[in-house]
This record gives structure tokens, C-alpha cells and sequence, in this order.
């Protein structure tokens, strides 16, 4: 029964797997007085909480959500315990993923995190499954899955905390779940959990967009009352510093490089302030100024020229079609983009450019490494591409995003895919 809850835990929604690398984190010296926010609001030993950090894409949530896990996991739960931490588990969802894209596998992994950090309740752990074996099964309800996999082993725990401070869960972008009634489902169970009585006090950090399904189910009265909210909004000059501060850090760490510029005291701080209070606009425009066959001086010039343009509010979808209208052809890259924001599992190049075909597929990977500041492509070809951030994904989602006129009359990459995929397989019979 361990040994099937051990294979069935999807170790890819931990906050440190190997999977989500390059992990987001917060830059030292970053974000300090909010990460201080949360932590105060993390050691309240007298309830639990749901504690809801929110707010639009790239300001940097999924990097407080790590720093949070990672401070956590360094505070252990007694001065006397040597491996029980107060990180009890952690789902980082993504739709990229399938198995991290649903709640399906949500408590099980959450309860082989709980049992690796407090070994003692795997008996629990132990009887349930012996007891509903299908408590394993991704199609199991929800609910059942909560009292079997979560309830049962925390009220286990409930002695052994007492006199501890709380133990948390953090839980992020609730968003990529791709089932919005599975997510609301999902929330207000954990809500009807954290009001058992029976259990140690533990709290619970969400992340996620303020998306109109998932504010409507923190707003309901039962949730609301145990619900803190925070919004990661992108107003103070705090954030201000933060953006300018990440961006003189990446500077300083590239001054190794050979002839890598570093810009002047007036460049620098045009940056942070194009950057529209978003460390997503930050990061690109630093991996497009580093990666790249072009001078790196040549790229940070043009990218001062963006900064300038670039319109309040609109920074992001801006500054990729800017970085579009680098490419030698936008219009390819912009399929191709598109491409590998669509696929529900990442391909290597290789694959992407033979499931295109000779037409759609021509000069895939000529085109993709132009897209290196907003596309991970890993220096072993063998292994898949993938989107840095999920707001790349939005931007290809609607061609109105995009500035290219051409760009209007490319077909949808889903169908692209779909028509790709009907064409192997009808070569395959």
C-alpha cells in the first residue's frame, strides 16, 4: 500500500523537482516585507488558514511560493525533531503537465509528502488504503479522497503538533488546473477541512490569477471567513526596487561573460521602469539580452529601444511582439511558438519539426532558437522545449494579442496539430 502510494504521488507537483527547473524563486533581498507578510501569517498557532496570494501573470507568485516551501522546509517543527519540517506537502499544478493538471492525484501526493516528513502516520496511511484501495484512483471523488488520504493521517498528528507552531501546505497556480469545477470543488473541500476539529492547526498558502471562478468560491461566506487574502499586485515603489534590484543582480552575475555589456546607471533604470512593476517582463528582457548569436551589446541597445515604446499595461504581449519582430521570419516563428505552447506534452525540436511536416515543420529549430528569451531549449536536443511562462501561452492564444497582421490568417495551432497528428497516422497505415 506505501509502495503503490509512492509509485501513484506525482513527484513532478513537489516545488523542488527536477521537472520545474529553472525553479522561480525570490531574489535575496527581494520582496521582503510581503514574504515577511506571509510568514507572520504562517506562524498564527491560534487557527487554521486558507491563505489566497493573488494576482495577474508575471508578478512573480510561483517564486513566492517556492521561497515560502523552501523556508519551510528549513524550519523544523521542534528544536529536538532532526528531519520533521513544518513544509507538510506541496502541488505546484501545471497545464503542461497531465498529471498536475487535474486534482486527481492531488491528495495522494500530498499524503506521501505528509508520510515522508512525519513517518509516523503511514500506518494510517497504511489502513486506508488497505481499507478503499480506490482511494488510489485518479477518479475517486474528491471528498473520499480528502478524509482517506488527508484527514485521516493529520488527525494522527493532532497530539504530536500541539505545542508546535503550524505546519503548512502550499499549493500553486490554482489556475492551470484544467477543470474549473474540479478546482472549486477542490477548494472548498480544503475550506470544510480546515474547520475539523480534530486536527493539529495547519495552514494552507494558494496561488493563483484572480480568475472569475476561483474568486467566486473564496468570496462564499463559509470560505471567506477562514480565507486571508493577498493580493501580488504590481503598485509600490517596493516592487519597484525589487524589479530594478533583480535586474542589477542578472547584470552583475553575466559580467563573466566575455564582452557581455553592463548598461549605464540611466539604462538600468529605464529597464525596471518599462518593466511594468511584472518580473516576467524583467526575466525576458534579460534572456533575450543574453542569449542570442548577435552581440549581446547590439541586443541590450535594442532592447533599450523596445523599453522606450513599450505601452503602461500592456508590457508583456508588447515586448513579445517585439521580440517576434526580431526573428528572420516572425510570421514562422510565430506558428512555431504557438506550436510548443499548444502541446500538451513538450517534444524535443526533432519531433515538433517531423509532427509539422516538410510545409508547417520547415525550419523548426532555426527558427525556435531566434525565441531563446521566451523558449527553454535545453542543450541536449534529445530533450523537449518548453515556454518559460504560461503568459506566452496567452499571448498565442488569440491572435489579437500579437501585432502581426499576417499572423491573423494562420490557423489555430490546435487544428495545426490535429491535422499534423491525422497526417502520421494516416502514414502509419
Amino acid at each position: 500500500t506505501w509502495e503503490r502510494l509512492c509509485q501513484v504521488a506525482v513527484k513532478g507537483a513537489e516545488y523542488d523537482s527536477p521537472e520545474r527547473q529553472p525553479h522561480p524563486r525570490c531574489l535575496e533581498g527581494t520582496r521582503v516585507t510581503f514574504l515577511d507578510d506571509i510568514y507572520q501569517s504562517l506562524d498564527n498557532p491560534e487557527r487554521s488558514q486558507l491563505i489566497w496570494l493573488h494576482g495577474m501573470a508575471g508578478v512573480g507568485k510561483s517564486a513566492v511560493a517556492f521561497s515560502v516551501a523552501e523556508r519551510m522546509r528549513g524550519l523544523k517543527v521542534t528544536e529536538q525533531t532532526k528531519t520533521e519540517t513544518r513544509l507538510a506537502g506541496t502541488f505546484f499544478f501545471s497545464r503542461k503537465k497531465p498529471n498536475r493538471s487535474t486534482t486527481g492525484y492531488f491528495f495522494a501526493t500530498l499524503a506521501y509528502q505528509l508520510a515522508c516528513n512525519f513517518p509516523s502516520v503511514r500506518e494510517d496511511l497504511n489502513r486506508a488504503i488497505h481499507d478503499n484501495p480506490a482511494l488510489l484512483d485518479p477518479n475517486k471523488s474528491l471528498r473520499d479522497q480528502m478524509e482517506g488520504l488527508f484527514l485521516r493521517p493529520l488527525r494522527g498528528l493532532q497530539f504530536r503538533l500541539r505545542n508546535c507552531l503550524p505546519s503548512t501546505f502550499v499549493i500553486d497556480a490554482l489556475d492551470e488546473c484544467v477543470s474549473k469545477p474540479e478546482l472549486t470543488d477542490l477548494i472548498s473541500l480544503l475550506d470544510q477541512a480546515l474547520r475539523e476539529p480534530n486536527l493539529p492547526v495547519i495552514h494552507i498558502l494558494l496561488t493563483s490569477r484572480s480568475e472569475t471562478h476561483i474568486c467566486n468560491v473564496i468570496q462564499k461566506t463559509e470560505v471567506r471567513s477562514l480565507a486571508s487574502k493577498i493580493p501580488a499586485g504590481i503598485s509600490g515603489e517596493g516592487m519597484d526596487k525589487d524589479i530594478h534590484r533583480f535586474l542589477e543582480h542578472s547584470f552583475i552575475e553575466l559580467e563573466s561573460h566575455p564582452g557581455f555589456p553592463q548598461p549605464t546607471t540611466d539604462e538600468l533604470a529605464q529597464l525596471a521602469s518599462r518593466a511594468g512593476r511584472r518580473f516576467i517582463v524583467a526575466f525576458t528582457m534579460m534572456k533575450f539580452i543574453e542569449h542570442g548569436y548577435q552581440d549581446p551589446r547590439d541586443r541590450l541597445q535594442v532592447m533599450l529601444r523596445f523599453t522606450s515604446e513599450l505601452l503602461p499595461g500592456k508590457e508583456v504581449y508588447e515586448l513579445y511582439n517585439r521580440i517576434l519582430a526580431t526573428c528572420a521570419n516572425p510570421v514562422r516563428a510565430y506558428l512555431h511558438l504557438s506550436v510548443v505552447a499548444a502541446l500538451a506534452d513538450p517534444l524535443p525540436i526533432r519531433q515538433i519539426s517531423e509532427l509539422l511536416g516538410p510545409g508547417e515543420g520547415k525550419d523548426v529549430e532555426k527558427t525556435l532558437v531566434q525565441l531563446r528569451s521566451v523558449i527553454d531549449i535545453p542543450t541536449d536536443s534529445s530533450l523537449p522545449v518548453n515556454i518559460y511562462h504560461s503568459s506566452v501561452r496567452d499571448y498565442v492564444s488569440d491572435p489579437s494579442n500579437c501585432n502581426l497582421i499576417e499572423v491573423q490568417r494562420i490557423k489555430h495551432s490546435h487544428s495545426i496539430l490535429a491535422c499534423s497528428s491525422f497526417r502520421l497516422m494516416m502514414r502509419e497505415i
